[in-house]
């Protein structure tokens, strides 16, 4: 039994460590407003090819309200409109629009657009470019049919230790936008260790977003028992936070697409938990998850902030025409 003389033992304050920057970024906000501001302006359905961004609540939110999801161009009826996904799309797939007599509204990310330009004007160069990034993703299959002579893809430090290239003095390294700068660097040195004059992109690829997201989330997991990323699993600068927070320090780390996916179990002797979201992620499902944690005790909030982010894109210029008189007319012709 318990000296009532001797003051009882408090129990550590429990807290959030909030990150920001967090959610969406400028490239996403553009691309989800282009769906939005397409249906407004045009009715549905409007198409879009491939998620316009990779996260679950944003895709069946923009269903709801109109927009048709398809996998490939062909699927797009003649004379519709159809968007291009932030992730940006090759060459070919504007060709096989074109064919359809499809309009189209391209909603690529500009920052993933400066990656498609580098691509093209090094392959024109003559250099063969060794792009980093993760196969299958849309941004390496968009970027990779800009010059696929001239491209080869590099995934991971162990692929950059078996690649081959036909002339090593003429060699460029270009990225994935949503990888871990961690990652991506250690993937470059080991290129850089067999390729000694390997040519650099003229800016980093790696995008201002991704950065900002993960310099918050390491500062966050190096205080924190847990911490939670809200995103989807398919999306890539999300998978990438769970992994540096646990690089950071993290007691533990998991990726959820809302608050249902918490595990009450990953609390147990939890004081600080920290909490950031992907970049295709509406701050409403972060809300839902500090609603959650608050119920369970952990109110008190800090943010952590060691940067700001004030860049914003406008809409594609497309949607400053009449794009159903344009694919009437297409169709017609």
């Amino acid at each position: 039994m318990a000296d009532p003389a001797l003051p009882a033992t408090a129990e550590p304050a429990r807290r959030v460590l909030l990150a920001a920057p967090r959610g969406y970024c400028a490239g996403v906000d553009r691309a989800v407003l282009a769906v939005e501001a397409a249906l407004e302006q045009y009715g549905a359905p409007i198409y879009v090819r491939h998620e316009i961004v990779h996260n679950k609540y944003v895709v069946q939110t923009l269903e709801r309200k109109g927009a048709v999801f398809v996998e490939e161009t062909a699927e797009v009826p003649e004379g519709s409109i159809v968007i291009f996904s932030a992730h940006g799309v090759a060459p070919e797939v504007h060709r096989e629009a074109e064919r359809g007599k499809l309009a189209t509204i391209d909603a690529t990310c500009p920052l993933v657009t400066k990656v498609h330009k580098e691509a093209v004007r090094f392959a024109q160069d003559n250099y063969q470019i060794l792009l980093i990034g993760h196969e299958g993703h849309e941004e390496v299959i968009g970027t990779s049919g800009e010059a696929p002579e001239h491209i080869t893809l590099v995934d991971g430090p162990a692929d950059a230790a078996t690649v081959q290239v036909p002339d090593p003095d003429k060699v460029v390294w270009l990225s994935q936008t949503t990888l871990s700068v961690d990652e991506t660097m250690e993937t470059v040195d080991a290129l850089k260790g067999r390729f000694p004059n390997l040519l650099s992109p003229p800016s980093d690829d790696i995008c201002y977003a991704t950065q900002n997201r993960q310099l918050a989330i390491k500062q966050v997991a190096a205080d924190a028992d847990l911490v939670l990323v809200v995103g989807s699993k398919n999306s890539s600068n999300s998978v990438r936070m769970v992994e540096v927070a646990l690089g950071a320090g993290a007691g533990a780390a998991h990726l959820v697409d809302n608050a249902s996916e918490i595990d009450e179990a990953w609390l147990s002797g939890v004081t600080t938990v920290g909490l950031s979201s992907g970049a295709s992620v509406p701050e409403v499902l972060v809300e839902g998850v500090l609603e959650w944690l608050s119920e369970r005790g952990y109110a008190d909030v800090e943010l952590v902030q060691p940067t700001e982010e004030h860049i914003q894109f406008s809409l594609p210029k497309e949607l400053r025409r009449d794009l159903r008189a344009e694919a009437a007319a297409k169709a017609a012709g």
